[in-house]
């Protein structure tokens, strides 16, 4: 084969091979992509003890869609100003909110106990229980909901929590379908919450 024939050939292969490229781009951006295989690998089981002493799993908050939020007793402002957000999306939804519930799983199981919880949640929605457990419990609910929470020593041998913010919101199935978003009015977050409902 001679030069010039080579120098003829060299372009033209480049220009097939773009060819086939753009062909298989096409065909990728083409194709309907099909449904993902597997749901969110956010939540899972859980065996807790809500504020009356009860056993409860994650199967009482399977049926309609729910949301859980981690956090403490003890926290000085996140955790109860979510809580009251929470109440607040939940009584702007009005009676589309009447199956739903809500799971307050709290980081902090040395302190909070059930009747600690119980007192605590007066102040907020019904729909809200409290969960806690032992240690080990509740370490793995957190990880099964990937969430994050450390001890984290204060002055005089006292302790907080650090902890995820997040408010998970799940469906019927226990399967995660967002964050709520409570950086808004009520009645936003509520219309948004509603059509998961």
């Amino acid at each position: 084969m001679s030069d010039r024939t080579r120098r003829l050939l060299l372009p033209l292969g480049a220009f097939l091979l773009g060819l086939i490229g753009l062909a298989i781009v096409a065909v990728v951006m083409l194709v309907p992509e099909r449904a993902p295989v597997a749901t969110s690998s956010v939540g899972g089981p859980f065996t807790l003890v809500d504020q009356t002493g009860r056993t409860v799993t994650e199967k009482d908050f399977s049926g309609a869609t729910h949301l859980v939020f981690f956090g403490f007793t003890h926290c000085p402002d996140i955790c109860p100003t979510t809580l009251q957000q929470i109440s607040d999306v939940l009584a702007a939804l009005g009676d589309r909110a009447k199956g739903m519930k809500v799971a307050f799983i709290t980081v902090d199981p040395e302190r909070d106990t059930p009747a600690s919880l119980k007192t605590y949640l007066e102040s907020f929605d019904p729909r809200i229980t409290g969960l806690t457990g032992s240690p080990e419990q509740v370490a793995a609910a957190v990880k099964s909901y990937r969430a994050y929470a450390r001890r984290v020593p204060t002055q005089g041998n006292d302790y907080t929590m650090e902890h995820t913010a997040l408010v998970y919101v799940m469906d019927a199935r226990n399967r995660f379908l967002g964050a709520l978003n409570l950086q808004r009015p009520a009645g936003e977050t509520a219309a948004e919450l509603a059509k998961r409902i």
